[in-house]
């Protein structure tokens, strides 16, 4: 038996895609050799790795496990490779990541520490955009090479779903709301919201449209301090991570549940080009430490 990088990188990214095509196009190589290299690598551990699943793939128990282990094998040839890096006399490797302001915290706070300890070879640069739509112009004009931030986000870029995280109610002290707080009562409720015509707005607008709910806009704004000190000041609620909540308001604000519980998905995204070695290491790092947020009860 002979397993090789590549096949482990190809079996990763079909774990990654759930698809032979979008895979392949992935890791930049065709789809019928990508397929050959997943078949030989399940007749060389005589099991078989992936399944048919209408027009995907998914993963057998024995695929599942063989991809944790890849991961884990994968992240240690880039720790290798870093060590190289940092020894050699060449010129040390960058990586560029964006974040809309509320999860560029989570990375200055958890994961870039994390990475660079791991990775002493790479200079990571970190930069925010005030909206997920920069972040998206932030990708595609090639100003940062991955993006941390809420998903969905255009099609045109690869996404990569890292955990949940709870969406909860902030409300100034005494607002009397029962916790969790039903959907329902959002309808008619003071809140602080951004700007219309923001890809924040837009999105909360959805989410109201289709609870059938309508809140009443205290306040209108797009600076995270004005929402807090709006909060404190007992101008209305605000929707907001649990997280980044807990955080910044601790005991001088009311943080609820709501009922039924809202989860939002965070990911990392890039470009779909070849990422660059720094780049894979972050993700594959990203993968590996993200925890799931699971809601509060």
């Amino acid at each position: 038996m002979a397993l090789t990088l590549q096949q482990l990188r190809y079996l990763v990214a079909v774990a990654d895609y759930r698809s032979i095509t979008a895979a392949a196009a992935a890791v930049y190589v065709a789809q019928p050799a990508l397929s050959r290299a997943v078949q030989a690598l399940e007749r060389d551990l005589d099991v078989a790795l992936v399944t048919r699943k209408g027009r995907g793939v998914e993963l057998t128990c024995e695929g599942a496990r063989v991809v944790r282990l890849a991961r884990t094998v994968l992240a240690a040839v880039d720790a290798i490779e870093d060590i190289g890096a940092a020894q050699g006399g060449g010129s040390r490797e960058k990586l560029c990541v964006v974040a809309t302001p509320t999860l560029a915290i989570d990375l200055a706070a958890d994961l870039l520490p994390a990475f660079t300890a791991r990775h002493p070879g790479v200079d990571v640069q970190l930069v925010q955009r005030s909206s997920r739509e920069a972040l998206v112009e932030c990708l595609t004009g090639g100003q940062a090479e991955l993006g941390l931030v809420d998903l969905p986000v255009d099609q045109g870029l690869s996404s990569h779903h890292l955990q949940e995280r709870e969406v909860v109610l902030v409300s100034p002290s005494g607002s009397g709301l029962p916790d969790p707080v039903p959907l329902r009562r959002l309808d008619g409720l003071r809140m602080v919201l951004p700007t219309r015509g923001t890809g924040r707005r837009t999105e909360l607008e959805s989410l109201f449209s289709h609870l059938g709910v309508r809140p009443v806009a205290a306040l209108e704004v797009d600076e995270r301090l004005a929402w807090v000190a709006s909060v404190l000041g007992g101008h209305g609620s605000l929707v907001w991570y649990r997280d980044m909540a807990s955080r910044t308001f601790g005991s001088r604000a009311e943080v609820r549940s709501f009922r039924p519980a809202l989860l939002r998905p965070v990911g990392i995204v890039h470009a779909r080009s070849s990422l660059s070695r720094p780049a894979r290491a972050f993700l594959a790092h990203a993968r590996r430490t993200a925890p799931v947020r699971e809601p509060s009860r």
